[in-house]
């Protein structure tokens, strides 16, 4: 079974703030996942979300100029919580609003993949990433995070098994 962490970047005046409406607006997306990647606007990890959030809090152990959170381009946002008449299989969903879009955005182009490989690639290494896999989420949520924060967009998350 896979289980992605989605992302999916949205005019934030277009979204309700209501866990209802945003669990049927990431399902309809996640089923045009393919075409929204293509557009720029949606990018997911599969699994190992929680690593790639890990590599970037290596980012806090070097001398950077990256002040903004190493958190923000995965964990980032607050939680949407289910509203009574939720379905409670809907998936857990976060909302990242415009500005910690442009923070995340700021953190993921302020960070030097390389030295963060150099510090813990062989510790992910191990864990059985290789470093094209954590380079290419670095590039797709660096560009997705550069292009929502260009837009002014706000980001939300959902968690689909």
């Amino acid at each position: 079974m896979s289980i992605y962490l989605h992302f999916r970047a949205v005019v934030e005046s277009e979204i309700r703030d209501d866990h209802t409406w945003l669990a049927a607006f990431v399902s309809k997306a996640w089923e045009d996942r393919v075409d929204e990647y293509a557009a720029g606007v949606a990018c997911s990890i599969n699994k190992g979300w929680g690593s790639v959030n890990d590599f970037y809090a290596a980012a806090d152990s070097l001398d950077t100029d990256a002040d903004e959170s190493p958190i923000l381009p995965i964990y980032g946002g607050r939680p949407v919580p289910h509203s009574a008449d939720a379905d409670p299989s809907d998936p857990p969903l976060m909302l990242l609003e415009p500005p910690g879009v442009s923070q995340a955005a700021q953190f993921l182009a302020a960070v030097s993949f390389d030295e963060l490989w150099n510090v813990v690639g062989a510790r992910f290494s191990a864990l059985g990433w290789t470093r094209q896999e954590l380079l290419d989420h670095h590039r797709n949520l660096r560009g997705f995070y550069e292009r929502a924060a260009s837009a002014g967009h706000a980001v939300v998350k959902a968690v689909w098994a």
